[in-house]
């Protein structure tokens, strides 16, 4: 079935301006035409701030308890189509059924949770001398827009746009365009729920309208997940006056002591850097082992990586899904490419699968890998792992915290003393003892430091996740003029 695509502005699902389109095709078996999508310009940018900009102040007039029935509306319409989107979400992005419907079912949790926050917007009062009163109002900050990426095409959009809504905000929503078709059904969803049609605008397309999305000084903040190479280009077009959000990348290590048991270590890695084809954020591509286990350990890890049946995401014991576009297959044989010049080990994989009619390769495992190779400085976004190794706990850290990146980090040891050591010296935002870098609690704050984040407000919850949707006023009021 081939969908066509739409923006939707000012309360009216309509292609772009000029008429051009792209297309979106399954990466498991690119001849599939998912469909064809509005290349959206900067005139329908123009046009769908404009058209929030209008809604704008009855929707931040509207009472909390409303704002957060439709949120628990729109959540409750994804599970009815909860089979619909499962199946749409492996075809367009290339997850495996279980993976995607594990989005799929976080998803409406998500829009809960933040239907709970729309209640829970609060002041401060403070003391002061005589009979007067100094507190505080947080109200909506007005236009935000949303920049999304492909490989969360409904989680990480549902923890933007839902506390964005919840707060009392428009939104203008520009989801990848690897991936438009999960960001129309979000939308579709939000308005079924009864969001006022004014409240939000879709513009598809490629990165120039997201850049535009970013540069219009009416959008009152921006939020954005994907590359640090992007992520630094859109902060320098919000600026200093305006307020950005930016999660980016990460190379995210998994330290290996003496004292941990190598195969539930085996287990944790493999699923951290070959679960949703490397493709997450949060991934696993470094494992740092001290010598007592380094042989052991990568020996295991090579047999679970050699046991995963790479294939299309819906076809039954398939364990990892293809890459998510061309661009990325390239990506991924340039990184193979530069590992083996640069003189690591390739211990496993690093071959490309099929005849070309998908995007799939092998999990792939580099040994001796060391600080200054680009396999283990530079993001690859792929099923690729390099190990190296520590002679004890200190280089260990140390070479995990080196890196321009400071997203995840992972330690596994059964000394708590040592992993409480760790989670402190760790120079990233999510520290994992005895777990997978990737997957959190939907009810804590999420984000990175260094390159990885700009470190201003945290994602998902917590005490600065809402903030960020607000604007902060401090009122002085006397009993009497």
């Amino acid at each position: 079935m081939t969908i066509e695509g739409m923006n939707y502005i000012d309360g009216h699902w309509v292609p772009s301006s000029s008429g051009a389109t792209f297309e979106c095709r399954n990466p498991a078996d690119p001849n599939d035409v998912i469909g064809a999508f509005p290349e959206s310009s900067s005139a329908d940018v123009n046009a769908a701030i404009s058209a929030v900009a209008k809604a704008a102040p009855q929707w931040a007039a509207t009472p909390p308890e409303r704002r957060g029935a439709i949120l628990e509306s729109a959540a409750a319409y994804l599970e009815e189509r909860a089979d619909e989107l499962i199946g749409e979400l492996v075809r367009e992005e290339g997850k495996t059924r279980a993976e995607a419907a594990m989005e799929v079912s976080r998803t409406p949790m998500n829009l809960r949770f933040y239907a709970g926050e729309a209640l829970r917007t609060t002041g401060s009062t403070y003391p002061t001398p005589g009979e007067g009163l100094v507190m505080t109002l947080r109200q909506p900050i007005g236009i935000v827009g949303a920049i999304t990426p492909w490989n969360f095409p409904l989680n990480i959009p549902s923890r933007k746009l839902g506390p964005a809504l919840a707060a009392g905000n428009v939104v203008v929503f520009k989801p990848s365009e690897l991936t438009p078709l999960m960001g129309q059904r979000l939308v579709e969803a939000l308005l079924a729920g009864g969001l006022p049609a004014g409240a939000i605008a879709l513009v598809q397309g490629s990165g120039r309208a997201g850049a535009a999305v970013a540069a219009d000084e009416r959008v009152d903040a921006v939020t954005f997940t994907g590359s640090t190479e992007v992520g630094r280009v859109i902060h320098t077009a919000v600026g200093p006056e305006r307020r950005s959000q930016l999660e980016m990348g990460g190379k995210n290590p998994v330290v290996v002591l003496e004292d941990a048991d190598v195969d539930k270590a085996a287990a944790l890695i493999v699923k951290g850097a070959f679960g949703l084809s490397g493709q997450a954020c949060t991934g696993t591509s470094r494992v740092i082992a001290v010598d007592a286990v380094h042989d052991g350990l990568l020996n295991r890890v090579v047999e679970l990586a050699c046991e995963i049946v790479v294939g299309p995401g819906g076809d039954t014991g398939v364990g990892m899904g293809p890459l998510a576009s061309a661009g990325q297959l390239e990506k991924f044989r340039d990184y193979v490419r530069i590992g083996c010049e640069e003189g690591a080990e390739l211990v496993c994989g690093g071959e490309v699968l099929g005849d070309g009619g998908g995007y799939f390769v092998q999990p792939t495992v580099f040994a001796e890998g060391s600080p200054d190779m680009r396999i283990v400085r530079e993001e690859v976004f792929g099923p690729l792992l390099v190990f190296l190794r520590a002679s004890d706990f200190d280089e260990a850290v140390a070479l995990a915290n080196d890196s321009e990146f400071g997203l995840s980090a992972g330690v596994v040891t059964n000394d708590v003393a040592r992993a409480l050591s760790f989670a402190s010296r760790s120079e990233s935002g999510l520290v994992k003892i005895n777990q997978s870098t990737t997957g959190q609690s939907m009810n804590a704050p999420f984000g990175g430091h260094k390159s990885s984040s700009t470190q201003t407000h945290k994602e998902q919850a917590g005490d600065t996740m809402m903030q960020f949707y607000q604007s902060e006023k401090t009122v002085y009021l006397s009993p009497s003029a």
